[in-house]
């Protein structure tokens, strides 16, 4: 799979907290990794309502990792406060309130171009999902109402963060998360990767691999999904499309 920019590098998470484990616990010694000899991270805090205290757990929890967070909600000037980050980290919590802001303060452009750049991107779950061309494979309620489905595009696919698998014994007569991903896939091209709790996708060096501490399953229109293993390239996976 060809890269569009070589030096763009993105950790996707599913989510920040796993089952017996706390805050960003299951992905400590991969954000270490990823992150290198970086030492502070600028948080994009726009998911939640209470932005204060949300960075406030960021940053404790960024400061017990051995790095400096800065919040985005707190700059005197965001815009400048992205040119000059080091690292991003989109923190997760409602995907559409977190789009929304992302249109109010006219950030789109300027975090693509940041990762574009090489800087380091982070998400979880609702970061994630913004990372994706639409958020349209979102699980969130549409509390607010962006001016776009429309996200940052950094890659070429879609990710549902916190993808279970359909439960046989179930009594549940609701839609399954599979059955919404084929209806999403009804009326678009675009592949979904769904990733269960624990899961990560890595880009870096001009390669995509499942990374985390579960699979994956990724979902193409007309045709029958993939399971995919840790530690998979997926490239081929998603038929030759670009990250973006």
């Amino acid at each position: 799979m060809e890269v569009v920019n070589d030096s763009r590098r993105i950790l996707l998470l599913s989510s920040s907290t796993i089952f017996g484990s706390e805050y960003l616990d299951h992905a400590e010694d991969e954000i270490h990794d990823f992150l290198g000899k970086i030492t502070r991270v600028l948080f994009i805090p726009f998911a939640l309502h209470d932005r204060d205290a949300y960075a406030a757990k960021a940053r404790a929890r960024f400061a017990r990792l051995g790095y400096q967070l800065d919040s985005l909600h707190e700059a005197s000037d965001m815009h400048a406060g992205l040119k000059n980050a080091e690292a991003i980290f989109v923190g997760g919590g409602n995907t559409f309130r977190l789009l929304k802001t992302l249109y109010d303060f006219d950030l789109l452009k300027a975090i693509r171009a940041r990762v574009e750049s090489g800087t380091p991107y982070i998400g979880s779950s609702a970061g994630s999902n913004v990372a994706g061309p639409t958020i349209k494979t979102t699980n969130d309620m549409p509390i607010v109402e962006p001016p776009s489905f429309a996200a940052l595009g950094l890659v070429a696919f879609q990710i549902n963060p916190h993808y279970v698998d359909p439960e046989p014994e179930s009594t549940h007569m609701g839609e399954t998360r599979e059955e919404r991903i084929l209806q999403f896939l009804e009326e678009n091209e675009t592949p979904v990767i769904g990733l269960r709790e624990g899961a990560m996708v890595r880009f870096e060096n001009g390669r995509a691999e499942l990374k985390g501490v579960s699979g994956a399953r990724i979902f193409r229109k007309s045709r029958q999904s993939i399971e995919v293993e840790l530690g998979t390239e997926i490239e081929a996976l998603l038929e030759g499309r670009k990250f973006r």
